[in-house]
């Protein structure tokens, strides 16, 4: 039985009720609040493995709650958002939440996702390797060089760091907004649409087509994520 910790928060006493249902059933250890106060008075006495924030939340917002964990701590997050509130996901994302789920959702595909995050989580505390393969698709962190069916492609330094920081976590979803700071640093929004032509050009470089992509996928609406095989040696 997996014994990880996780903090669920959630306003609504009926969801709040079925998730933990389901994660109690699968073995985790759950601390289940109702409001933004009690999650990080939670928080400040016990450490979690992994976080289920709703941003929709009384006394202190999910914003806020992700904000003040983030300024202490990397555990994965997973937030929940309102049906169809794209800004709100985007604004979730761009404060370092790890993935996000439309309400209504599945508990069944919220446990899925945070396996993935805490998968990830464990895979970021081993030792960094120098070299990983997603199939066809082979990095060399050390030495910047990328190959595709064996060839080498010729990537720009901003398309190189926009593939590792997308293929880092695989299944992971950036914001537009986030993945301009990581890779290109600006700290101005308007220039959130100038990853998407860097995104263009590394997927014409990789073959990817966007209608079925292989590698980088469009996630409307908020921005992109890197899909593929676990990695290699």
């Amino acid at each position: 039985m997996d014994t990880r910790r996780i903090l669920l928060v959630e306003d609504e006493a009926q969801t709040r009720s079925v998730v933990q249902a389901y994660l109690d059933r699968e073995g985790y250890w759950v601390t289940a609040v109702g409001d933004g106060a009690a999650a990080l008075d939670a928080f400040e006495h016990r450490s979690y493995d992994a976080i289920v924030l709703d941003l929709n939340l009384p006394e202190v917002s999910g914003e806020e709650v992700c904000r003040r964990v983030r300024d202490v701590s990397d555990v994965p997050i997973i937030m929940l958002t309102a049906k169809g509130a794209e800004e709100e996901r985007i604004a979730g994302l761009d404060l370092g939440a790890d993935d996000y789920l439309v309400k209504p959702f599945s508990p069944r595909e919220l446990v899925a996702r945070l396996r993935a995050l805490l998968r990830r989580a464990h895979a970021e505390s081993e030792p960094q390797r120098s070299r990983v393969t997603y199939g066809p698709l082979e990095i060399d962190l050390a030495g910047h060089r990328v190959w595709l069916d064996g060839a080498e492609v010729d990537l720009t330094a901003s398309e190189y760091k926009l593939l590792v920081t997308l293929s880092r976590y695989p299944g992971r979803v950036y914001s537009r907004m986030e993945l301009v700071e990581r890779v290109l640093g600006y700290d101005f929004e308007g220039y959130e649409r100038a990853i998407d032509s860097h995104v263009k050009n590394l997927r014409a470089k990789l073959g990817d087509d966007p209608k079925e992509p292989r590698f980088i996928q469009t996630v409307f609406g908020v921005g992109y994520r890197f899909e593929a095989q676990a990695p290699t040696l």
